[in-house]
């Protein structure tokens, strides 16, 4: 039953906004008692806690599923773009910055989490750019590493970019493109125009 409360709180959260749901919505959407919700969490706190670490847990098995199976690093950064949009529901409730908002003790261990996979799972995937010849030798990996991380931080910002004017796809894809041409090779450049033609609807 707790995975099932989970599971129905993540798609009522990632849709409506940590904010708007209560705990007598998950319950009428399940069609259980709040009491039974109760007994598994405490609190609405902790349930969003559990929720949240859960939906991690799945993006980094997908991302892990990608990493080993991308024919290249820039295929394998936009595999990632689509899978956590995906999954995410393209973030139309801005969940981040509602858990930023009313949960930032959740929001900053997740954030924690966010980077230790991202920095080593990104600095791999740009070695392997270094290696197959698609981005420059003399990047220093570890900072650009860094820096994406922070840019990909920093466009989820609705005080920034506001989404009546960006759409969540449009601000990865923009940062996307932004961060390769800023590291790729001749070689590598043609591998993204390619792929950015071929990948236009």
């Amino acid at each position: 039953m707790r995975e099932q409360i989970v599971d129905k709180a993540a798609q009522l959260f990632l849709t409506l906004g940590f904010k708007s749901v209560t705990m007598d919505d998950i319950a009428q959407h399940m069609g259980i008692s709040k009491k039974t919700i109760y007994v598994h969490f405490e609190n609405k706190t902790k349930l969003i806690e559990a929720v949240t670490f859960e939906i991690f847990g799945r993006i980094c098995e997908g991302i892990d599923g990608i990493c080993n199976t991308a024919n290249n690093p820039i295929e394998q950064l936009y595999d990632i773009k689509m899978f956590v949009m995906h999954h995410l529901k393209n973030e139309k409730s801005s969940p981040q910055y509602q858990l930023k908002k009313y949960y930032p003790q959740i929001y900053e261990a997740l954030k924690m989490k966010q980077f230790e996979k991202m920095h080593e799972s990104v600095k791999e995937s740009l070695q392997r750019g270094v290696d197959t010849g698609l981005f420059r030798q003399n990047i220093d990996v570890d900072f650009i590493s860094r820096m994406y991380f922070n840019g990909m931080t920093g466009i989820k910002d609705n005080t920034i970019f506001p989404q009546s004017i960006f759409t969540m796809d449009y601000l990865m894809e923009s940062y996307l493109e932004y961060h390769l041409r800023a590291i790729v090779t001749e070689q590598g450049l043609n591998v993204l125009n390619k792929f950015i033609i071929s990948n236009q609807s």
